[in-house]
């Protein structure tokens, strides 16, 4: 097993979100199956390796760079061009592509999809983000009746259904850091969480969506967008409820009747065991199998299959249509 360098902007300050603690518990998991080292290439961090030291080494043939941060791939992928890759892919939407070498590791089905399409020759793998343990119903009093953490959340649940809400029952709006999120949310009846405008507005998808996920371990109801990611393991009316459903009316009824009575049952062992940490270290050992060996063959392929650029598609159109008139001919 090669060596994997995790490259990450910062490890702390505005590099600080959800993607970056995904990232770092990646880089846990790996650890316990190769040699890992976190490298920094805009923030230098204190004992942690920084990009521009490293390539001043003169071998790095058994080392593999593990690209996540999506704004910076194409940048990083054009320097790095010369060493083995993988990209780590969260979200998808970015516009850039990435030549066939570089294997490609998903968190969701959505991105998988996505990249299956985008990048048809490239070796492309799914491997879900992490539940931790810590993440479970805990069977406590539940003092908290709706619960929302105000990022990532819409104006029309930040302005229009929290006001509702407020009305008729206990909502908690966090917009801080949280130490202790399991606790958290094994305080709350209901979770809602509606991330389809803030991804829309950022131009790219949700990746993952972990909340809404740890939050059904912890045995709230969730109330949640199926944007991007989410759909991977979200499904309204059996594990959770769509929110922003027609109307603010509509959704105030349906919230302040889970309250008064569940209709759902938590969330099972069973249905979380996909994102826990047995079976991705399993699915992880498989994937890094895969990608040395292709490593090390690499080299010794020449018969590379075309890629699917513009060009090629424009001239594949242009051969069908071109079939369909000799066809009508005949």
């Amino acid at each position: 097993m090669r060596k994997l360098y995790f490259l990450l902007p910062g490890l702390g300050g505005k590099f600080a979100c959800g993607g970056l603690w995904a990232e770092l518990k990646a880089v846990n998991l790996a650890r316990q199956i190769c040699p890992v080292e976190v490298v920094t290439y805009r923030q230098r961090e204190k004992e942690t390796l920084f990009l521009d030291d490293i390539l001043k080494q003169e071998n790095l043939a058994d080392k593999i760079f593990v690209l996540s941060w999506g704004f910076d791939v194409p940048k990083l992928a054009a320097k790095l061009k010369n060493y083995h890759l993988i990209y780590h892919a969260h979200s998808a939407n970015y516009g850039f592509t990435l030549p066939a070498e570089v294997p490609i590791i998903t968190v969701s089905r959505n991105t998988l999809g996505y990249w299956g399409q985008k990048a048809p020759h490239s070796l492309i793998y799914y491997l879900p983000n992490q539940i931790s343990d810590e993440f479970r119903d805990l069977n406590l009093e539940r003092d908290i009746d709706v619960l929302v953490q105000a990022r990532k959340s819409s104006s029309y649940l930040l302005k229009d259904l929290i006001s509702t809400l407020q009305k008729h029952c206990n909502v908690q709006l966090i917009d801080y850091y949280v130490e202790d999120l399991p606790g958290l949310f094994n305080r709350a009846k209901v979770y809602l969480y509606d991330s389809a405008e803030y991804w829309a507005l950022q131009g790219v998808s949700e990746g993952f969506g972990l909340q809404p996920l740890e939050a059904l371990a912890c045995g709230c109801q969730v109330f949640s967008s199926v944007n991007g990611g989410l759909s991977d393991y979200l499904d309204p009316g059996f594990n959770c409820y769509k929110i922003a459903g027609y109307s603010t009316e509509f959704d105030r009824d349906r919230i302040l009747e889970i309250l008064k009575r569940p209709v759902l049952p938590a969330i099972n062992e069973q249905q979380l065991a996909e994102y826990r940490s047995e079976n991705i270290l399993k699915k992880l050992l498989v994937i890094l199998e895969e990608i040395n060996t292709f490593f090390d063959k690499k080299e010794s392929y020449t018969d590379r299959i075309e890629s699917l650029t513009p060009l090629r598609i424009a001239t594949l159109r242009a051969a069908a249509f071109k079939q369909k008139i000799i066809k009508r001919l005949r």
